[in-house]
């Protein structure tokens, strides 16, 4: 120990040091696409980029947030357009409205849209290990979108988490804990305080009122798993799905313990033609159940439209049936990326029953709507859960959408129905939702669930 030793000992760890570092180096296992965003690199997972391109014209999307540029025809695909600049509160040169923007074509799961950028440069190989955590000082992004930073070639780098950035707010994972023999649900994901005391409560309460306590579980995990929840409006549904569970299920734990089996046991619950266009002998049954009218104009408010497979159905069913009136159709739902595609919908010709022909054309990519049908409608991006700014309605069509809200948003919106209906305007709801509210008269028909305020 004579102080002579730490060089030797140095010389002897540095060359070991070098190799590994050298290694790690040129071990390329992550490729990014790289570009600039107010002056700042980024990089994009390669895996994510489906790729680029330089476009213009985008499509305007009412009432959407402020950063959704409007949507594209990405060579007969609809997609949504972001502009990451606004997004991140970033300045942006303001071009003209023929100008070509760059384009990011990102696909994240089973969804593909564009995101604007300044500029794309091109393709870096690095290796994944260089990668260092991510720190608040490095962009004006928030961190918890950033991946990681790296330094290649005299540049810094902030890699984006595009799966964090756009990926749908998945469910709320739900797990079971056994409290003293008996199951209960921990909400374990991005619940908010007020609502894991609610559940809490009404597990309690269950516990003390309820002699089935599985059925009482499900009803939690169900809300926990797919916001559905079991009140007046779908609990006859719910409790003849539940005696047909327990026969499913015989020899099996009959909770569900993952997002999967919620989904099986929903499976009965949907409305005939969900996400298609209405058949033949669906289309007949509303024909003949649809009241005649006098009015020369028919307001329909059409809210949770999705893709808008429902919403076009209904506007060639109304010109069916009221051939002499004006239809104006609001169509609203919360989903971008479906409220984004509906406007110009392309189908092929094997997924077009016949009876819808008489209302469409023939393009190059597939079948369109005409115009003038396109014209009875209007998208919108909206939450039904705010202000609902739609006219008195002859007609609300609201399939299956209820029942996915917390019971006290079910209220809400079923009063909003009473509020913006007419005297013997007509009500359709999901296949096994049944309105419990007063002032409603329900009309017989197989496989609708129909209802004439007033009646």
């Amino acid at each position: 120990m004579n102080g002579q030793s730490a060089e030797p000992a140095t010389n002897r760890i540095a060359p070991q040091h070098a190799e590994d570092k050298k290694e790690r180096v040129d071990k390329i296992d992550y490729k990014m696409v790289t570009f600039s965003l107010a002056g700042k690199e980024y990089g994009i997972d390669i895996m994510n980029v489906k790729e680029i391109a330089r476009a213009g014209k985008f499509t305007y999307v009412p009432n959407a947030a402020p950063f959704v540029r409007g949507v594209y025809n990405l060579r007969g695909d609809i997609i949504s357009v972001i502009d990451l600049r606004t997004m991140f509160h970033l300045p942006s040169e303001r071009k003209g409205d023929d100008a070509l923007e760059s384009l990011l074509i990102l696909r994240v799961d089973e969804h593909v849209f564009g995101v604007i950028v300044d500029n794309i440069d091109k393709v870096v190989g690095i290796s994944s290990a260089s990668i260092q955590p991510p720190h608040p000082i490095f962009g004006d992004i928030n961190v918890k979108y950033i991946k990681g930073i790296i330094e290649n070639a005299g540049k810094l780098y902030i890699i984006l988490n595009v799966e964090k950035l756009f990926a749908p707010k998945k469910s709320a994972e739900v797990k079971t804990i056994v409290d003293g023999g008996l199951r209960k649900p921990a909400i374990v994901d991005d619940q908010a305080p007020e609502e894991l005391a609610k559940i809490e409560l009404s597990y309690q309460e269950q516990q003390e009122t309820s002699g089935d306590l599985t059925s009482a579980f499900i009803k939690e995990t169900l809300f926990a798993f797919k916001r559905f929840a079991v009140t007046p409006l779908n609990e006859a549904w719910f409790d003849q799905r539940y005696e047909e569970w327990k026969q499913v299920r015989k020899a099996m734990d009959l909770q569900l313990k993952e997002q999967g089996e919620a989904d099986q046991f929903l499976e009965t619950f949907f409305s005939p033609c969900t996400s298609q266009l209405w058949t033949e002998q669906y289309m007949k049954q509303l024909l003949a159940a649809l009241p005649d009218v006098s009015g020369k104009n028919l307001n329909v408010w059409n809210p949770g439209c999705g893709k808008g497979y429902e919403t076009y159905s209904l506007a060639c069913l109304l010109k069916q049936r009221y051939p002499e009136a004006r239809v104006k159709i609001w169509a609203n739902d919360s989903d971008l990326l479906s409220i984004s595609m509906a406007p110009n919908m392309v189908f092929m010709v094997d997924d077009v029953p016949d009876l819808y022909k008489e209302f469409m054309i023939k393009g190059r990519n597939g079948w369109t709507f005409l115009q003038a049908v396109r014209d009875t409608i209007f998208f919108e991006f909206h939450d039904v859960l705010n202000t609902n700014p739609v006219p008195p309605a002859d007609l609300i069509l609201c399939r299956d959408t209820v029942s996915f809200m917390s019971a006290i948003d079910q209220k809400r919106l079923l009063a909003d129905f009473n509020e913006k209906s007419k005297n013997k305007s007509v009500l359709l709801l999901g296949v096994n939702e049944k309105l419990p509210t007063a002032g409603w008269k329900a009309v017989p028909v197989d496989g609708i669930s129909m209802y004439i305020k007033g009646a």
